[in-house]
Parts: C-alpha cells; sequence; structure tokens
C-alpha cells in the first residue's frame, strides 16, 4: 500500500547548526509528514509540510487516555557521500505490530516505509555528514478525536520528525556507564506495555531515572515487576552480558521491546561463531558471576546509542565493576553496525536501502 505524498516547501529554511554542536534531539529540521485516520475512511492525506506546532483539539483523546506511541529510525551519509536508511522496514513492521496493543489502527509497512523515504528525500541536505552523525527519524501515533470516554479514539495522526543528531552520549568514541539496579519502580508489568514503544512506558520511567541521576549514575537497570529478581532492560534499551564465552540477553515478553539493534547484534554475533543465548537472567545469577570473574562485559544496545557499555552496577548494598568499562565484545559490535551503516563494510544481511 502507498499513498500519493504532496509536498509543501517551507519559504524560511532554518540554518543548520554546525555537526560538531548536534547533540541528541536539540535540532529538527525544515519540514515534517503528517497522515490522518478516520475510522471508516482508512489512512489519507499524506503530506509533506513545514515544521511547526500541531493543532489539537483540547479533548483530543491523546491528552486524556494516553493513546501514543513512537519509533526511532536513521538516516546516515555514508564515507562515499550516499544517504541510506538503516532497516527502515523493520521499524515500519514494529510500529504496525505495536499499535493494536493501544487500540490503534496500524500504519501500513510499505506505505509509511515509502512517506518517510519520501521526506527524507526533501530533507536530504540535512543528513549530517561527520562521522558518528545521523539524521534521527521520529515517527509518532496519537490519537486526535476530540471527546470524553474512556473507548479507543476514531481519529489519529501520524506524523514523523527528523533530528539530525551527533553521538548520543557526546564524543566519538564510546563512553561507559554507571548504572543504578532499581528495585523498588518498576518499568512495566507483565500483562502492560512493555513490548510496545508506547509513550507511556517512558512516563513510567522517569522517577527512578532522574533519582539515579541525582545520586551519579547515568541511567537505571530495570527487574521484574513482580518481585524484582529478573533482569529486563537497561535505561531504555536492551541488555547483553557476556558471561565467560557467552552472550546472553533477556528473552523477549510482553515486557521487553523486541529491539532492532538488538536483532542487529544477535544476527552479527551468531555470523561470528560467538555463543548466544535468549534466556531469564536473575539480578542474583549476574552477582555470582560477577564475584567469580565470569562476567566480562555488560552494555546495551539501541537505535540512538547502537552500543551503550557499563562500567558499574550499584545496588542497595552492592558495588560491581565490570570488566575495563568499554569491553571488546560491546566495541567490536559498536564497528561492525556503524561501519555497516556508512557503507564501509558490506551490507551481507540487506539492512540498508539508498536513499
Amino acid at each position: 500500500m502507498k499513498l500519493e505524498v504532496r509536498i509543501e516547501r517551507t519559504r524560511a529554511p532554518k540554518a543548520h547548526p554546525p555537526e560538531s554542536d548536534l547533540g541528541f534531539g536539540r535540532h529538527f529540521t525544515d519540514h515534517m509528514l503528517l497522515v490522518d485516520f478516520h475510522d471508516g475512511r482508512g489512512w489519507s492525506d499524506a503530506r509533506v509540510v513545514p515544521y511547526g506546532p500541531l493543532s489539537l483539539d483540547p479533548a483530543a483523546a491523546v491528552l486524556h487516555y494516553g493513546q501514543a506511541m513512537f519509533e526511532g529510525a536513521k538516516a546516515i551519509r555514508g564515507d562515499d557521500g550516499a544517504v541510506r536508511l538503516f532497516r527502515l522496514e523493520r521499524h515500519c513492521q514494529r510500529m504496525a505490530s505495536g499499535a493494536p496493543r493501544l487500540c490503534m489502527p496500524p500504519p501500513d509497512p510499505e506505505m509509511l516505509a515509502h512517506a518517510i523515504t519520501e521526506l527524507v528525500k526533501v530533507e536530504e541536505a540535512w543528513v549530517p555528514r561527520a562521522r558518528n552523525t545521523a539524521l534521527y527519524i521520529r515517527p509518532t501515533l496519537v490519537a486526535t478525536e476530540p471527546f470524553l470516554g474512556v473507548r479507543p479514539a476514531n481519529q489519529y495522526l501520524l506524523y514523523v520528525i527528523l533530528s539530525p543528531v551527533g553521538s548520543y552520549y557526546g564524543g566519538d568514541t564510546l563512553k561507559p556507564v554507571r548504572i543504578w539496579v532499581e528495585t523498588q519502580q518498576t518499568r512495566a508489568a507483565k500483562g502492560g506495555l512493555g513490548a510496545v514503544k508506547a509513550g507511556a512506558n517512558y512516563a513510567s520511567s522517569l522517577q527512578a531515572a532522574m533519582r539515579a541521576k541525582k545520586e551519579g549514575y547515568d541511567q537505571v537497570l530495570w527487574l521484574d515487576g513482580a518481585k524484582h529478581e529478573m533482569l529486563e532492560e537497561v535505561g531504555t534499551m536492551n541488555l547483553f552480558l557476556v558471561l565467560g564465552d557467552e552472550l546472553v540477553t533477556p528473552a523477549l515478553g510482553d515486557t521487553i521491546l523486541s529491539g532492532v539493534t538488538r536483532d542487529c547484534i544477535l544476527t552479527l554475533a551468531r555470523a561470528r561463531g560467538i555463543k548466544v543465548t535468549e534466556r531469564p537472567l536473575s539480578l542474583a545469577e549476574i552477582v555470582a558471576a560477577h564475584d567469580s570473574g565470569k562476567l566480562k562485559e555488560v552494555f546495551g544496545s539501541g537505535t540512538a546509542a547502537v552500543v551503550s557499555p557499563v562500567s558499574e552496577l550499584v545496588t542497595a548494598d552492592r558495588r560491581m565493576i565490570v570488566g575495563d568499562g568499554v569491553g571488546p565484545i560491546g566495541q567490536s559490535f559498536y564497528d561492525e553496525l556503524t561501519a555497516i551503516q556508512r557503507g564501509a563494510k558490506r551490507d551481507e544481511h540487506g539492512w540498508l536501502t539508498a536513499l
């Protein structure tokens, strides 16, 4: 399914920020994509328009009942100057598979990928050139029907904004992070929204994350919501550990997001012949592995940072130093993935789409 995308270009283009000062999510391009949905009519009026405020009725359902979800993908300018989209189809498929959990209409993945590609074509000049930079793509789906009453809305807006970004944590090298192990609050409960990129998941994580940062930690390691014993996600990322010669990540379920970068790392690891296991992991097992010297590396994976190495895991009564912070396995995945993204290494898995 493809919708014709109408294009209205801005008459007041913005100055591009210096690539050395991009940060993450601070700057936005000249245009955005909007697509409407009406129950009984489906998706319509796909248009690229000048970036600006959205008009929402004060009674719009998203403002009262939280029907909101988003995605995050990247367009990267390669070493050869060409712009490529990284695993766009997979991101669009994940949005389509997650929307029904929020009783929202799933955007057709082919339609969404096509519309995003048209937007990026309009904004190609905004794709930065420096190493470790990208054009971050943020599709968002919100309920816009004005009403008061607890039921799924009948009207929705799908919009996509673009942000030129630098390294997520700043700088050109991986920086290890200190992690607080959260044993009181819960990011997601079994049977809830944890496997979907719903805005509510991120709202529920803010208080514990802010408290951890005030204590000098970079992020939170989330445990299960029932007994706070099993490892789930780290910050907003999927979790990986190197235990001896084994690469381990928590098995997916309805509390863990099926990360696209997670899938990339598992694919690359298996191609290398690394022993890979997806299984439940308890905090007690990690403490024992640390004490025995079996815990070699801990790192998170996600679209924004790609790989985020962990140097410390801290609980109320334990401080666990993890290797040298930036371990060779996590570093190698970061190097290989970013090389594929910028076209410096052959894309053997069909992850890149030329603009």
